[in-house]
């Protein structure tokens, strides 16, 4: 995720965002499959069958086409430092509150990292986690609690092979009876976006023995995010669960034992909580763990708004700091820790595309259904004189939902993605197929109201039946008047405030009754939760590939109640086109659909793309060391592949920098 940025996403949702909600793939799709029928890659690890039956894949990790970066001998990742040292704590800052030590809670705001205790079959990105996804490549995973995945070449079930000396932090086995009662615990009582699509997906799951677990898949679906999806199923002890009469779904300050490398240790509601390393965890021995969960103790202290985090950075507080306000970046790095070089800044880049942020229109609001009305409403915002005014000039404006990597759609369309388009039949406009892909406008840096986008905007809402009354007020034709609220959360930074209520200033020039309302975290997660706005300024997740969570994020099934889709986007071309990725036979034709996908989430324009940075802010106290200079594309790794310098941290403490 990329920082740097003037917004984070509302706080509460860091649970619910690790579970991954899937759906069936439409008779598009299944007739995109034949339209696109071509050989796929050739699978790893596939020894050979009798020529009738498909073949089986047995290897020690997955990817889609079944290309593995990591030998099964391998002996680290390469970008980790084998032999780092252990020992010492790194401690970070989050703002709001906490009323739950439960991570997968439908109610209240889950206590950060609470989810990274926990493991799965096949190892997903937390940032506490124990090994599995690589940051040097995409789309592979490798066996954390799992040493072995086998399933057929048509991908129809797969059976993984756990490693038997796996534990639970209380000492008890992590079997494949966890694992089922697991898989069925997010169905009854998980997000109902997750049962719904899972439910329908996976038909069964079933314990072969103590320590092999198999899952079938329904027939007539796309085979892509299947095993992703059951692998990377967080696994929670059923003997817990069973003691205890806990529920997934409801808040608590008890946690179930986790499996993962690090504990919860301690908690003080709304202020600290600390992670320690578990001394008997038991995969630390693992080829992808070597480097890995280095530090002791993560601590986490909570602040109620940026202001308050700041300074509680600058006396050492907290020791290490992703930097999000561009004010503060530029000109607030000049207390006396960095001018003694007892505080570092560094700029490290990103391989991933910037999260797709902006002003999102929720598409439930009547006017807001009126695209002349949208586009009418973003040339208010002015991004160039935001970015020199309030931003130091340290942001691009984003244009594209893949952002700087090969997937960003530019000129028209042309070769297998036109393919694809034109297959698609009446639900391509003609302005996809011969137009290029839409860029966001472009306004005056001079000033921050630009006249002839003013002009602009007037004459899309007088197209669309709105006009301006002898009193400047802009109404319909049933003399309605057009109104705005844009809530901000408190917890945010004085930047994103400023930046919100400039737009808002700008909105007011067109006439509409527009005001940006200043609530509180909780407040600002419940709303955001029940869409309770007109506009927001929120984040939709970019891409890099294919998966059912695609259909989560931009589809039309789940569009009423996603809260990762907070337009409430509902387009049968949006999902057909990711219906085509999914069912995308090679390397090729995916990433063909993947473009199609960003030019046709543009052409939607339900948000106003606003600003990213390519690199991500980091300053931390000088103790802590990384492998080298280069960091691996797709990690920071703080958490993760740094470690302590105590020399370095002896040092500041006899010169008094650190208690």
């Amino acid at each position: 995720m990329h920082q740097g940025r003037d917004t984070k996403p509302a706080v509460g949702t860091a649970g619910l965002l690790s579970i991954r909600h899937v759906v069936q793939v439409s008779a598009a799709g299944l007739l995109l499959a034949a339209l696109w029928a071509s050989p796929a890659r050739p699978e790893t690890q596939i020894p050979e069958t009798q020529a009738s039956e498909p073949r089986i894949i047995v290897a020690h990790g997955y990817s889609f086409y079944g290309d593995l970066t990591y030998p099964p001998d391998f002996e680290h990742f390469n970008y980790v430092n084998p032999d780092a040292p252990k020992g010492g704590e790194i401690s970070i800052s989050w703002q709001g509150t906490f009323d739950s030590m439960n991570p997968f809670t439908r109610v209240g705001r889950p206590a950060y990292l609470s989810s990274s205790m926990y493991e799965s079959l096949l190892e997903t990105s937390e940032p506490m986690g124990g090994g599995g996804v690589p940051a040097d490549v995409y789309g592979e995973s490798y066996g954390l609690l799992a040493h072995t995945v086998e399933y057929p070449e048509t991908k129809d079930w797969v059976i993984f092979h756990m490693r038997p000396e796996a534990r639970f932090s209380d000492g008890t086995p992590v079997t494949a009876h966890d694992v089922v009662f697991s898989h069925n615990l997010f169905l009854e009582q998980g997000l109902p976006s997750y049962a719904q699509g899972v439910g329908a997906r996976v038909t069964g799951a079933e314990a072969l023995d103590d320590h092999t677990v198999k899952f079938t898949f329904a027939e007539g679906i796309s085979r892509r995010s299947l095993i992703d999806q059951v692998g990377s199923t967080t696994v929670f002890s059923q003997k817990w669960y069973e003691e205890t009469g806990a529920r997934l779904d409801q808040s608590r300050m008890i946690t179930s034992p986790g499996s993962g490398p690090y504990m919860l240790d301690s908690f003080e509601v709304n202020r600290s909580i600390t992670y320690r390393r578990n001394p008997d965890y038991w995969g630390r021995d693992l080829p992808q763990n070597r480097g890995r969960h280095n530090f002791d103790v993560i601590r986490v202290e909570y602040f109620a708004d940026g202001a308050a985090a700041f300074e509680g950075f600058k006396t050492a507080e907290y020791t290490f700091r992703s930097e999000n306000n561009s004010r503060q970046w530029a000109t607030g790095y000049d207390f006396p820790a960095v001018t003694r070089g007892h505080v570092v800044r560094d700029e490290l880049p990103v391989g991933t595309p910037p999260a797709a942020s902006g002003f999102v229109f929720n598409l439930g609001r009547e006017f807001l259904q009126d695209r002349r009305v949208r586009e009418a409403i973003a040339l208010a915002y002015n991004f160039e004189w935001t970015n020199q005014t309030l931003q130091f000039g340290l942001f691009q404006q984003r244009a594209s939902f893949t952002q700087g990597t090969p997937l960003q759609a530019d000129g028209p369309p042309e070769g297998l993605e036109l393919e694809l388009l034109q297959s698609l039949g009446d639900l391509v406009p003609e302005e996809i197929l011969t137009q290029p892909a839409r860029m966001p406008h472009t306004s005056s840096v001079e000033r921050l109201v630009d006249r002839s986008n003013i002009r602009s905007a007037t004459r899309l809402l007088n197209d669309a039946g709105w006009s301006i009354d002898a009193n400047g007020v802009l109404r319909n034709e049933a003399g309605q008047r057009m109104t705005i609220e844009i809530p901000v959360s408190s917890a945010g930074s004085a930047t994103m405030e400023a930046l919100v209520e400039t737009f808002t200033q700008n909105l007011q020039q067109l006439g509409i009754d527009a005001r940006f309302q200043r609530i509180d975290a909780a407040q600002y997660t419940d709303r955001r939760h029940n869409r309770d706005y007109d506009i927001i300024f929120d984040q939709y997740g970019a891409f890099m590939d294919t998966g059912t969570g695609l259909h989560q994020r931009y589809g039309s099934e789940a569009a009423e109640f996603s809260l990762f889709n907070p337009a409430g986007l509902a387009s049968p071309l949006v999902d057909a086109v990711i219906d085509a990725s999914l069912m995308a036979p090679s390397p090729e034709e995916r990433d063909a659909a993947l473009m199609a996908l960003d030019r046709v989430l543009r052409h939607e324009f339900f948000m106003i793309p606003a600003y990213y940075n390519d690199t991500v802010w980091v300053a931390h106290w000088d103790i802590f060391a990384r492998p080298s200079d280069e960091t691996p594309p797709f990690s920071t790794g703080y958490m993760d592949f740094w470690w302590f310098n105590a020399e370095r941290a002896a040092e500041l403490r006899a010169a008094g920098a650190l208690r």
